[in-house]
């Protein structure tokens, strides 16, 4: 099956076609500027632009870096805090005339890791990380979604935990592998002490030089890169949008 996967971001709309059997590309992946600011409704307007390129008439599956509940999107990152409340379901599905699904970035991304990744085949309680911007978590339960997880916002030592470990702060506070090491067991083994995960995969554009930390994590549970990387958030959208109802 052939679906639209779109992934929203603060500087970028990417979309493509999706073979959903396969988790690859069925065409060339398309990229606009998100609109500044990043109000609702030009952002639709982009999302509704991709659309019209691909010539897409089926449902569309469209992740947004915000907790979206039943289509809602209840924050706001990296795009204006005007989408707080908003029902982004119905501004998308006004615009493009097709059925969308909206949901979490991270969770996509984990969806199409789950399946197609480093998660696959792989049961039990599982925890997705991407590490870039900030930290977006996605949490699965033999396989199934448990969504709007915010688990790079858990605090430790008075801060939310990616102020520390997502890439960003990395790179910005000029940390070395090996102390921005010590900041990212700290914030996995937390993660073991409260929910005892089976497996974390971590994924974001860090995932690529996994040789350069992974062997420094100092917790007991397996760690693994992500396999999908920049396709994920768009393969995972398109898996979502495969199993509408």
């Amino acid at each position: 099956m052939e679906m639209l996967g779109i992934d929203i971001g603060g500087s970028g709309i990417k979309g493509a076609i999706v073979d959903t059997d396969a988790g690859e590309f069925a065409s060339e992946r398309l990229r606009l500027d998100t609109p500044q600011p990043a109000k609702p409704a030009p952002v639709a307007e982009i999302v509704a632009e991709i659309a019209a390129r691909f010539d897409w008439r089926a449902a569309i599956g469209c992740t947004f870096p915000a907790r979206v509940q039943h289509g809602v999107t209840k924050t706001a990152a990296n795009v204006d805090d005007s989408w707080i409340g908003t029902n982004a379901r119905q501004l998308f599905e006004s615009q493009t005339g097709n059925s969308v699904i909206v949901l979490n970035d991270a969770d996509a991304a984990g969806i199409a890791e789950m399946k197609f990744g480093a998660g696959r085949g792989h049961k039990g309680l599982v925890v997705i990380l991407t590490l870039g911007t900030g930290v977006g978590s996605s949490l699965f339960i033999n396989g199934r979604l448990v969504p709007n997880t915010e688990f790079g916002h858990l605090v430790i030592r008075g801060k939310a935990a990616e102020l520390r470990t997502a890439d960003r702060a990395r790179q910005a506070k000029g940390y070395s592998w090996k102390r921005w090491s010590k900041h990212l067991s700290e914030h996995l083994c937390y993660l073991e002490f409260l929910i005892s995960p089976d497996l974390f995969i971590i994924g974001g554009g860090v995932s690529k030089k996994s040789e350069r930390f992974l062997h420094l994590i100092d917790c007991k549970t397996t760690i693994v890169p992500a396999q999908l990387r920049n396709r994920a958030g768009i393969v995972g959208a398109a898996l979502a949008a495969a199993d509408m109802k």
